[in-house]
């Protein structure tokens, strides 16, 4: 939830108009959480609902992949963001995901354990969302992380350009 109200927080800064919304399922604790984004240049966002078919998902536990249909609903020519170790190639034949959807990965788990202590990577994977979508720009990203933060922003916003720049596309 929190990387999808950083991203919101960041394209309504650019004059966009943007909603962040959480789907929480069976209540536990623990339980995986979806988080969404809608993000509009030309006019206002009026629709409220859950979001079936994204454009874009965010996996930040690679290990959902093997508990929940993570690419359900990606249209056509979607993008896959994936905190892995693993290859773009490699997610794409596990997730079975067409030819015209794209892949990028990046080891967030490590970049977010050797920058700010602990594998807790939603404001490092933004890095490799922004690479990957260029939904908003990563210096968008700066207030809202500094607002949310405070004192361990520059920790984050090192981890975020950290995956930024390591993020990997399928050749």
């Amino acid at each position: 939830m929190t990387s999808a109200e950083m991203v919101a927080l960041a394209a309504i800064d650019e004059g966009k108009y943007a909603q962040a919304f959480p789907s929480f399922g069976p209540e536990r604790r623990g339980a995986p959480v979806q988080a969404f984004n809608r993000i509009e240049t030309e006019r206002p966002i009026r629709v409220r609902g859950e979001i079936l078919e994204p454009n874009v998902i965010v996996v930040l536990d690679p290990s959902l992949m093997d508990v929940v249909d993570v690419k359900a609903g990606l249209k056509p020519g979607g993008i896959a963001v994936v905190n892995s170790r693993k290859t773009p190639s490699e997610i794409r034949a596990k997730l079975k995901l067409n030819p015209d959807q794209k892949v990028v990965t990046v080891d967030a788990s490590k970049i977010a354990k050797e920058i700010l202590g602990v594998p807790i990577t939603n404001t490092t994977m933004l890095g490799a969302l922004v690479k990957a979508t260029q939904v908003v720009k990563i210096d968008s990203l700066l207030k809202p992380l500094e607002h949310r933060f405070g004192l361990l922003t520059e920790k984050n916003v090192k981890a975020m350009r950290a995956a930024y720049d390591h993020t990997r596309t399928e050749e």
